[in-house]
């Protein structure tokens, strides 16, 4: 098999399959964006403040030889962003917007499988709003096309978020799931029905399927890899008679449950204390503005930055209501920090509730306080979790993620 891979923003789940297709020989090309390898003057450009879009995008050296780069729109939204030019990176519209970049991709590599001389693919693999060209090219030339879906079908996203408008009001604005247009969502369909096989990182992403009006290609379920695991322990004290470190790391919209994690932190005072760390998604959300006043609050932080707060920190609390994955999970599972999530993550997928984390259901504030609660009566539990927390995440590092799923598509 010789696939054409392609991700025009790419991230760590994309550069661990790129990775993971190349060892397994069924790479033929990669395409995406950005994109700097070690050693090379774009590595070291990357590595200046000013220009941390291109760090942000570095590959394995592997790839250099079969990777396409398309920059320019990416390198344009990315300074349009940082400018407050909102007109032209507005969302489906706007010239530098994300929809743009992954359209523009999508027709390039449409173009590469086109040309009569590149007959040597025998595969697509592209993501969700970035495969309807290329997918209608395929089909063309026999091509298998390989769909991934890293959050949920959107017809599920809209039925589990709508009761949320009436439940929280005054958050309704930092839900965006409404947003996209009739036409984009038809394109999302027609992605689905032309894949030969449709990826998936959470057994909840694939229940959302449930929801598509038609019949759909098989569902693999490979859930994403984990960061390297802390290497030098570090010991934490638990004291009932000190406050609870809590963290949630993620965009701040309802989405992510946010509401429920202020309101369940409210009860819980002086008992705990909360830190944010995520970017406004509307800056109109007045119940968001008074929230955070409160908290303490980080818009953005480097990654390495962000690992180092979930060291110190006792739990992350991740209790979204609607997510693909939830990368955040495995990263603080990884340095030592249990995480308190939701039935609608990846959670059910890596943590054993009372074990190595613990699962709440979605959507429910009183969940969230007994859980936190519990925890505050016996804190050395914490601890305990926190340690098999890293021994789960020893197990599954990111190239067993791209091994698993190379294995799958060579599977058929």
């Amino acid at each position: 098999m010789r696939i054409i891979l392609s991700h025009p923003t790419s991230n760590e789940f994309n550069r661990a399959a790129a990775l993971g297709f190349y060892k397994a020989g069924i790479l033929s090309e990669f395409h995406t964006g950005v994109a700097s390898f070690p050693g090379t003057i774009l590595d070291m450009v990357g590595k200046l403040k000013p220009f941390n879009i291109i760090g942000r995008r570095s590959f394995d050296g592997l790839l250099k030889p079969v990777t396409h780069t398309r920059p320019w729109l990416e390198i344009g939204r990315n300074i349009a962003l940082k400018g407050g030019f909102s007109s032209i990176t507005k969302q489906e519209s706007g010239k530098l917007s994300m929809d743009a970049v992954y359209r523009d991709l999508d027709r390039y590599v449409s173009a590469r499988i086109s040309r009569p001389k590149n007959n040597r693919f025998d595969a697509v693999y592209s993501y969700e709003d970035g495969a309807i060209f290329s997918f209608r090219e395929a089909k063309k030339h026999d091509l298998k096309c390989f769909y991934d879906l890293p959050i949920g079908y959107w017809r599920s996203a809209r039925k589990l978020l709508k009761p949320e408008l009436k439940k929280w009001p005054e958050w309704a604005s930092t839900i965006s799931t409404f947003n996209d247009s009739l036409v984009k969502l038809a394109s999302k369909d027609e992605e689905l029905e032309l894949a030969n096989r449709i990826i998936v990182a959470s057994s909840f992403t694939a229940r959302t399927l449930n929801d598509f009006p038609g019949q759909l290609a098989p569902i693999s379920v490979i859930p994403y890899g984990f960061p390297d695991v802390l290497k030098n322990e570090i010991e934490k004290e638990y004291n009932i008679h000190k406050p609870l470190k809590l963290l949630f790391v993620g965009g701040l919209s309802q989405r992510k449950g946010i509401a429920n994690l202020f309101t369940a932190v409210d009860k819980l005072l002086p008992h705990v204390s909360l830190t944010i760390v995520g970017r406004k998604v509307t800056s109109d959300c007045q119940a968001l503005n008074k929230a955070l006043s409160g908290h303490t609050w980080f818009p953005s932080l480097p990654h390495k930055e962000i690992l180092s707060l979930m060291r110190s920190h006792d739990l992350l609390v991740f209790p979204s209501l609607f997510e693909g994955f939830g990368l955040v999970i495995t990263e603080a599972m990884s340095q030592g920090t249990p995480v308190i999530t939701t039935d609608r993550t990846a959670g059910p997928d890596l943590i054993r509730d009372g074990e190595n984390g613990w699962l709440v259901e979605a959507g429910s504030t009183q969940a969230l306080v007994e859980c936190i609660s519990k925890l505050l009566e016996k804190p050395l539990v914490i601890k305990e979790a926190g340690k098999a927390a890293m021994e789960t995440a020893r197990c599954r590092p990111w190239e067993v993620y791209g091994r698993e799923l190379a294995e799958a598509l060579q599977r058929g």
